[in-house]
């Protein structure tokens, strides 16, 4: 290579560097600009519902978390659903249980995303494993995302609402899936967003909640990781079985109790919020939010999706989102 190449070279790489880490001195400041100009520092607490303009004014239209207390004081769930009445009522239906041998189901194990058994028992069998009355290996739990409460439990739904109406009103639309959720202390849902507005209403015991907006997307690391799912065996051991002719999964390999900061140093930087939804409680969790979910032994919840609109905001997101993974650590 000639001098005159040689110099070329070097230089369109030193441009290209400088180029790169002014991408990522903006992706650094991206987050830190959000917390100064309207995040909180903690999650807030809402006494009551507050009008539906008033709440899309307040809380939907700059994404910010709330928790809302006497939200559903009226649902009879709140004093019926206890072990004895869901086994007289729903005790012999058939449900959707997914079953880890380590609580985590939808989550990185190792080198593969490893997703739940899918069992299929009845709702006083569920019971008889969480109350402790029979041993079996593994942690159960209540977790199916396609609108479980009215497609497996209809029975329950009038202890309850399958709507939000002021939600309903303020979206201007009715929720894509109305979900139970009923599991074992130690069933945990790994990091994670999702793409709806989300009402989460504890019914009993209390879910713990670990918050962080989508600015904080440059601070989280995703890799790619074979899908594969939990099979028990019969000496109760857990194989992993791959999930063949299937695409790799972007999935969030960080556990948010216990970061390695060695290997995954940019989210030091993050800054989560930490916030505990107790019965009669209700978090509003925005749309992109990513959120880990840990909760007490038999906590039962219901939550409401209502899909976010994908605006200028989902626009934002894409672009940070694109722009993190494409310059890697900063």
């Amino acid at each position: 290579m000639s001098i005159l190449k040689l110099k070329s070279f070097n230089g369109n790489v030193m441009a290209e560097n400088k180029t790169l880490d002014a991408v990522k001195k903006c992706l650094r400041d991206f987050p830190l600009e959000a917390r100064e100009l309207y995040l909180n520092k903690t999650v807030p607490y809402l006494e009551q519902p507050i009008s539906p303009l008033e709440f899309y004014r307040e809380w939907i239209g700059p994404n910010k978390p709330c928790v809302i207390r006497n939200a559903f004081g009226h649902w009879p769930a709140l004093s019926k659903w206890n072990p004895s009445h869901l086994r007289e009522v729903v005790g012999s239906k058939v449900i959707s249980v997914a079953v880890t041998p380590n609580g985590y189901a939808d989550a990185v194990n190792r080198d593969r995303f490893v997703m739940p058994e899918e069992r299929l028992m009845t709702f006083s069998s569920l019971l008889d494993v969480v109350e402790g009355k029979v041993e079996s290996r593994g942690v159960f739990y209540v977790q199916k995302q396609c609108s479980n409460l009215t497609e497996e439990l209809p029975e329950l739904t009038g202890d309850v609402e399958t709507h939000i109406p002021w939600m309903s009103e303020a979206l201007g639309k009715l929720p894509d899936a109305v979900n139970f959720w009923l599991g074992e202390a130690g069933a945990v849902t790994s990091m994670h967003k999702d793409h709806y507005e989300n009402l989460y209403c504890v019914i009993t015991g209390e879910k713990h909640f670990i918050l962080l907006p989508p600015s904080d997307r440059p601070f989280i690391p995703y890799e790619h990781y074979q899908p594969a799912v939990y099979r028990q065996r019969e000496d109760g051991d857990f194989d992993v079985v791959d999930v063949a002719d299937s695409d790799k999964v972007p999935w969030i390999p960080l556990d948010p109790l216990k970061p390695d900061l060695e290997l995954y140093p940019d989210y030091s930087l993050a800054c989560p919020l930490h916030v505990t939804v107790k019965a009669g409680e209700m978090l509003y969790l925005p749309s992109l939010w990513f959120h880990h979910v840990r909760q007490s032994h038999g906590c039962i919840a219901v939550n409401f999706w209502y899909d976010m609109e994908y605006d200028i905001k989902y626009n934002y997101f894409q672009l940070v989102e694109s722009l993190a993974g494409a310059v890697g650590p900063l």
